[in-house]
């Protein structure tokens, strides 16, 4: 008897396409898409992927979901978020148009929900189909760490640092602020502002809650850069010019 053969046979391992149970999931899945849709399927599941991998690391659309930064955004605007702006050494600047995580600072307690609705909705947030999560907002940056924000001079206008603003993104009609404060921003913190200020909840109605109102740095998502749709609103969001006059922030916080 050949003991060696009788082994050699029994050790023997079956062709991986001797049975549907040898092959991977992948080519069982694929196996169950008709012939002629097996390209397209495939090119669209990468499309996908790349579009989650840039909405997550590189620019991500965000549906404008309130009227508090008209003119400027609009509710329905997409706006694309450049997350990579502040990624390398860069800091949000007055002026710029951000996207953050209001946590402690506009919400003091997460939003709850149902867990399956909560990921299918942040998905179509992700892509800029569904509004964002309530602890998401856009604002504009009106002071940074070290500021000091004051309302109004004799003429109604938001100082910095001693030095009126004049900001023509506001929308028509509204005053700067009908909310009297002074406020010195702490390092590390933003004043953030919306354009349209009567109907704009911001850092002014959040000065007695836990967090002041400021906006942590390290909870900004990205600067709004453009208007991706529609295509009527196509532009660039580029940092007005009424900041440019602005003297760095005193370290005592001294300006009139």
């Amino acid at each position: 008897m050949d003991t060696d053969a009788q082994l050699s046979e029994r050790d023997r391992c079956p062709a991986p396409d001797e049975g549907p149970e040898r092959r991977s999931r992948s080519a069982r899945f694929s196996a169950r898409i008709p012939r002629p849709w097996r390209r397209p399927v495939l090119l669209l599941a990468v499309c996908l992927a790349f579009v989650v991998l840039l909405s997550t690391f590189v620019v991500q659309p965000f549906l404008i979901p309130s009227s508090s930064m008209e003119n400027t955004l609009r509710v329905g605007d997409r706006v694309l978020v450049n997350k990579l702006a502040y990624r390398f050494g860069g800091e949000p600047r007055r002026g710029d148009v951000i996207v953050f995580d209001g946590t402690e600072s506009f919400v003091q307690n997460e939003p709850e929900g149902n867990p399956v609705t909560g990921l299918l909705r942040g998905a179509g947030a992700a892509l800029g189909l569904a509004r964002p999560a309530d602890d998401v907002f856009v604002k504009r940056v009106i002071g940074v760490g070290g500021d000091r924000v004051t309302c109004c001079d004799e003429r109604g206008r938001i100082k910095v640092n001693g030095e009126p603003v004049d900001e023509g993104y506001l929308f028509p009609g509204d005053a700067p602020s009908s909310v009297k404060f002074d406020i010195v921003v702490p390092p590390g913190k933003l004043w953030v502002m919306g354009d349209h200020r009567a109907k704009s909840r911001d850092s002014r109605d959040h000065l007695g809650e836990p967090g002041g109102g400021v906006v942590p740095v390290d909870k900004v998502i990205g600067r709004a850069d453009w208007i991706g749709w529609p295509v009527s609103r196509w532009t660039t969001l580029d940092r007005p010019r009424s900041f440019d006059g602005i003297r760095s922030p005193d370290p005592a916080g001294s300006h009139g």
